[in-house]
């Protein structure tokens, strides 16, 4: 697995897997793609993928997400939010790291993105960015919207994923997830790590 950044700034510039390595990871009765009805309801958002190297393994960034939220609540995630008015998608993945992590723009250098992701329960079109830090940063985490970070060693995606079952707005559902430190990680998160796993191996 590339750990380079250079490397990783070259492998994300070329043409992306998109949807073939998002079905790995995607759960059961959903789809990739707004139906035509769902067209006017999407909510656009942009997340970031912070990358950094720690005991000289590539590691991203996670969140676990507070029970309290209202969307997708307990589940781990990437630092983002909803587009603002006015904003790019990069602007609103920066604002939201900051606000969520403390992790401020000026020590981050985006290397590229990932293919957009839809997530038909909450209608959200996900737009994922790539960043690289120089070192594992200092946390500073919002406790109105982060319940902790976790650095996710990046090597795990490598392995091949289990199947969990787990209570979901849709009912109970089998859905294909990795699993680190007691958390299992699912959903757009698992797709968009099965994306960058995908891009770093080939």
């Amino acid at each position: 697995m590339l750990i380079d950044v250079g490397n990783i700034k070259k492998a994300l510039s070329q043409t992306l897997p998109g949807q073939i390595s998002h079905r790995k990871m995607l759960p059961p009765n959903r789809e990739l793609s707004a139906q035509p009805d769902e067209l006017s309801r999407i909510k656009h958002s942009s997340v970031l993928l912070l990358l950094f190297i720690e005991n000289n393994e590539l590691n991203a960034c996670l969140i676990k997400r507070p029970a309290r939220m209202k969307h997708h609540a307990g589940q781990i995630a990437l630092p983002g939010g909803r587009i603002e008015k006015g904003e790019t998608a990069l602007e609103t993945a920066l604002r939201e790291t900051w606000e969520e992590i403390g992790i401020t723009s000026d020590q981050i250098v985006i290397l590229g993105s990932l293919s957009e992701i839809y997530v038909q329960v909450s209608r959200f079109q996900i737009h994922p960015f790539v960043g690289w830090l120089d070192k594992k940063p200092e946390f500073v985490i919002n406790e109105n919207e982060v319940e902790k970070t976790i650095s996710f060693p990046l090597k795990l995606t490598t392995n091949s994923f289990e199947e969990v079952e787990l209570e979901t707005l849709t009912g109970t559902l089998k859905v294909p997830c990795f699993r680190f430190e007691d958390e299992i990680i699912w959903g757009a998160t698992a797709m968009i790590l099965s994306e960058l796993k995908d891009i770093l191996v080939r």
